[in-house]
């Protein structure tokens, strides 16, 4: 019987799928010069660090006998204090000096850029021997008789920040050139005044920009306390002079000198680090 029906096409099957190519494999640059020069260094650097360690004229025995006398402490102290104090005055008068510069007023930009000139010219040594003969150049002043009126520690108080002031300054002005002219327009929308914007507008964000050089001449002022030797200051460098002048032994007395001065700077770059990054908070350099 015929079938009322058509007869369905037939279906062909699809042909399977081809496999995808798998995808390049990224072969890193071979660098051998890079990788022969690092450990050509590495090698050096063991060397000179076991000659050091080895070398017997260095006396290391001294240097721990002598690393931890009230003597070099007390030195160490000093030096710790007149850095701390140099550096606070320094900056609180370099940002009186920053003011000044900026300055619409012809006069007090004149003084503030001639005080930055005149400091920044005079080599710090020459400074301190200045005021060291003070009584000499200027024997009264108001009626008061200037010999031998500033001790030793006053005058490297005085010399030092009257040097670091100036330098201070450029770091604070830089910092505040470097905050965008929109946060003062803001500032005086919102009525502040200029003290208040300097405060609580320019400062805080001129710290990213002021940190860093800060830092760089905190840890310069550390190791630059080191010429009030000459005034008989007796900071750390004066400490192991005075042990050295009576024991003979200068080289291990400079290394222990050496290791204090490596150490608090150490520490203090530690410092500087989480504050930079305390003042970066938001921008693309905090880390």
């Amino acid at each position: 019987m015929p079938s009322d029906t058509l007869d369905a096409p037939a279906v062909s099957a699809a042909p399977p799928a081809e496999p995808a190519p798998p995808a390049p494999r990224i072969v890193p640059r071979r660098r051998f010069g890079q990788w022969t020069a690092a450990a050509v260094l590495l090698v050096l650097l063991v060397l000179a660090l076991t000659s050091v360690v080895r070398n017997r004229a260095f006396q290391w025995d001294v240097v721990a006998d002598y690393f931890l006398t009230s003597a070099v402490l007390r030195g160490l102290g000093l030096t710790l204090w007149l850095t701390a104090v140099v550096m606070v005055l320094g900056f609180a008068l370099g940002t009186g000096l920053a003011v000044l510069r900026l300055s619409g007023n012809p006069v007090l930009r004149g003084i503030g850029r001639g005080y930055v000139w005149l400091f920044r010219s005079m080599p710090i040594l020459v400074q301190l021997l200045f005021w060291f003969n003070i009584g000499a150049l200027y024997p009264v002043v108001l009626g008061v008789k200037t010999v031998n009126l500033l001790s030793p520690v006053a005058v490297a108080v005085i010399g030092l920040t009257l040097h670091e002031a100036a330098y201070a300054a450029e770091v604070v002005r830089g910092g505040i050139l470097s905050v965008g002219k929109g946060q003062l327009e803001a500032a005086q929308a919102l009525g502040l005044g200029a003290g208040r914007r300097l405060r609580r507008i320019v400062l805080p964000q001129a710290m990213r920009s002021i940190v860093p050089p800060a830092g760089n001449m905190l840890m310069g002022t550390l190791k630059g306390t080191s010429i009030v030797s000459v005034i008989a200051v007796q900071d750390l460098l004066y400490s192991v002079q005075l042990v050295y002048h009576r024991t003979y032994q200068v080289i291990p007395l400079l290394l222990v000198a050496t290791l204090w001065y490596v150490l608090v700077t150490s520490v203090l770059g530690v410092g500087q680090h989480y504050i930079e990054r305390h003042y970066a908070r938001g921008t693309a350099g905090a880390r």
